[in-house]
């Protein structure tokens, strides 16, 4: 606001006075400084320029001058002398890094050439420096996409308390005043004091020719000013309505602070309003800082195609939470070129060919999160047999290809007494073995599932005896049901993953897919690092309670596979919940506890049954303990109900069992 500094007026004014550096300035390079200070009526000599004044309420006029009393523990004078010297020191400092502008300005950002990059091609003045008032720091920022350059200096002397401080707070060009004077002063925009007006024909033309409507620019207030003779665009940006920032662009692109406006506009001609752009373009680089999450279920992230506007998407999806970013794929605009952002697709493919872009956006990828559909050229071989090597690579004995062949991925541990040849059939099997690296846990999983959903062997293989093979229509119908039912967590380090790795994966999996199951199995493949002051009981206790919280929290069920420790003197019944390796916290802490056990003499009973061991169930309106058993079927890897003789043949053999002395060790 304009006022004017009227003899016997309000004291609280605050005034924008000019004052030479003393001799520590001037060596420095003796320009001129803007200092905001705090002056009494009396004090005013001649005629000087108002900043801005800000009052709750109108004050009385009093008599006489009144004094502002300062907040400062040192007098006014003394203040000043200090800054003076500090703002000194500031300048020389700058200087040294090649930051010498015309004219220093203070408590403001001063916008400049960089010294590093020179602006790039355009020559924009991309540096962006500020100086406190009080002389303590000076930071800047080059807002180059290709350039980043940054960095921070101070004064000698500022103690650390005030160092801490300006870490943590960037203070405007009042702040500083603001230890000094009574009221502290807030500084409002208007249309009128940025000399802004309504779009000429000119512009309105040449947002046409963007495809971007009149209608939209109005709905944006869209305006144009007078800059150094030129006409240039204002992007303004309002808070309920206020006018709390502008941003500036000449038709020929160069640009104060303008970046993804026009994207913002072209989005609204596609129909998509709930559209922001970000303030300062794309990032030279990903920060290592995590803000706070918002709410918002969906985030579609449409940056430009270059590599800046890429690292730009991996930043916001970051900031936001990759579970719930979209990124949009840019179509070509001719046979070599693709598009590079919302406005190019808006002028040469048309609103609608926009709207699809957005409608198409696919998830963010999440490293280590996979849907079956990422595998599936790599399924497809398996199937169709590419590679040669899906029924296993023989070892070159005959004898010992009945038994046993080489598959790629598997580990084959080798065992026996000292100088039985041990060494030399593993190097006979590797060197007839033709192994390479394949995702053998995805494409197994992928088999055993596709054979249980369509009933038929994967392979024409002697497992599958004289049932016909799955055909190539039933294949591709159970690869969409595949991706569509499960997701796949893996770690694609040569380390082990951990149980809170896996957890955070699931997480994204249950805010982005829906899913309602997590299986972790096995247990002994986890990262189980512990420290040493922890026992492995407190380790389990405590990796079961995040396990249990997670699956309340999400409303998941988990079911989670650990292996049995060692079992001594074992008759060759199904174990129980206490052999389990670690610790009785696996039955103490769970809800459920189910054994599986497969008989495995034909002497006590059928081979071809599972006995299921219920053996805790915490909650007994949905169960109680007891056994089941199912058969299995060889040709599909299906457990089907067994029919009640087998059941009860299955029944008295793992009685006998159970009944059965142990087996000396």
């Amino acid at each position: 606001m304009a006022a004017s500094a009227a003899a016997g007026g309000d004291s609280g004014l605050l005034l924008a006075a000019r004052r030479r550096l003393p001799a520590a300035a001037l060596a420095a390079g003796g320009h001129r400084i803007r200092l905001l200070h705090a002056f009494s009526a009396a004090s005013r000599r001649g005629r000087h320029e108002v900043a801005c004044c800000v009052r709750t309420e109108p004050a009385p006029r009093p008599a006489s001058p009144v004094a502002v009393r300062s907040r400062s523990v040192h007098s006014t004078e003394n203040y000043k002398k200090g800054c003076e010297q500090r703002l000194g020191q500031l300048i020389e400092r700058l200087k040294k890094e090649g930051i010498s502008p015309k004219q220093w300005r203070l408590g403001t950002y001063q916008r400049m050439m960089c010294p590093k990059c020179n602006g790039g091609s355009t020559e924009e003045p991309s540096l962006s420096v500020m100086i406190r008032m009080d002389g303590k720091n000076a930071a800047w920022q080059c807002f180059r996409a290709n350039c980043g350059w940054k960095g921070f200096v101070e004064p000698d002397g500022v103690p650390k308390l005030s160092q801490a401080k300006n870490n943590t707070e960037c203070e405007t060009d009042q702040d500083g005043e603001a230890n000094l004077a009574v009221n502290k002063v807030y500084r409002k925009i208007c249309e009128e004091d940025l000399h802004l007006e309504p779009l000429c024909d000119e512009l309105v033309t040449y947002f046409s020719e963007r495809m971007i409507s009149p209608e939209t620019l109005r709905r944006n207030s869209v305006m144009q000013r007078n800059w150094s003779n030129k006409i240039v665009i204002a992007f303004t940006y309002r808070r309920d309505g206020v006018l709390v920032g502008c941003k500036y662009r000449e038709v020929s692109k160069k640009f104060s602070q303008v970046e993804g406006e026009i994207d913002k506009l072209s989005m609204e001609e596609a129909g998509y309003r709930n559209c922001v752009s970000v303030p300062d373009g794309a990032p030279p680089k990903v920060s290592s800082k995590l803000p706070d999450k918002d709410q918002a279920s969906r985030i579609i992230l449409a940056t430009d195609a270059d590599p800046p506007g890429q690292a730009l998407a991996e930043e916001l999806a970051r900031r936001l939470g990759k579970e719930r970013c979209w990124r949009v794929n840019w179509p070509k605009k001719n046979e070599n070129e693709i598009c590079k952002d919302a406005n190019e697709v808006l002028m040469f493919l048309g609103p609608q060919a926009l709207r699809k872009v957005i409608e198409d956006a696919e998830l963010y990828p999440i490293r280590g999160l996979f849907s079956f559909k990422d595998f599936f050229p790599e399924i497809d071989n398996y199937y169709l047999g590419i590679r040669g090597d899906e029924l296993g690579v023989p070892t070159g004995w005959k004898s010992m290809d009945e038994l046993y062949k080489v598959v790629p991925g598997e580990l084959t541990v080798v065992t026996g007494v000292p100088n039985s040849g041990k060494s030399w059939v593993e190097i006979r099997s590797v060197l007839n073995g033709k192994q390479g690296k394949q995702l053998l846990m995805v494409r197994e999983h992928a088999r055993k599932l596709l054979e249980k959903r369509i009933k038929k062997p994967f392979f024409d293989a002697r497992y599958g005896g004289s049932a016909e093979r799955m055909s190539l229509d039933e294949f591709e119908e159970g690869k969409q049901w595949l991706n569509e039912t499960f997701h796949l967590i893996r770690c694609e380090d040569d380390c082990l993953p951990s149980v809170n790795w896996v957890l955070e994966l699931a997480k994204a999996a249950v805010l982005r897919y829906g899913v309602r199951g997590l299986v972790i199995d096995p247990y002994n493949e986890l990262d189980h690092q512990r420290p040493s002051n922890q026992t492995e009981t407190e380790y389990v206790s405590q990796m079961l309670t995040k396990i249990k919280r997670f699956a309340q929290h999400h409303s998941c069920h988990v079911w989670f596979v650990a292996h049995p420790r060692q079992l001594h003197n074992w008759n060759g019944g199904p174990p129980n919940m206490y052999d389990i390796s670690g610790s009785a916290h696996f039955i103490n802490k769970c809800d459920n506890g189910i054994v599986i056990h497969r008989n495995r003499d034909p002497n006590s009973g059928p081979l071809d049954v599972v006995q299921v061991c219920v053996r805790k169930v915490r909650n007994k309106v949905i169960g109680q303990i007891g056994d089941a058993f199912l058969s299995y079927e060889r040709v599909s890897g299906e457990f089907r109900d067994a029919d009640k003789d087998t059941a009860k043949k299955a029944a008295v053999a793992a009685a006998n069992v159970a009944k059965a002395p142990q087996r000396k060790g």
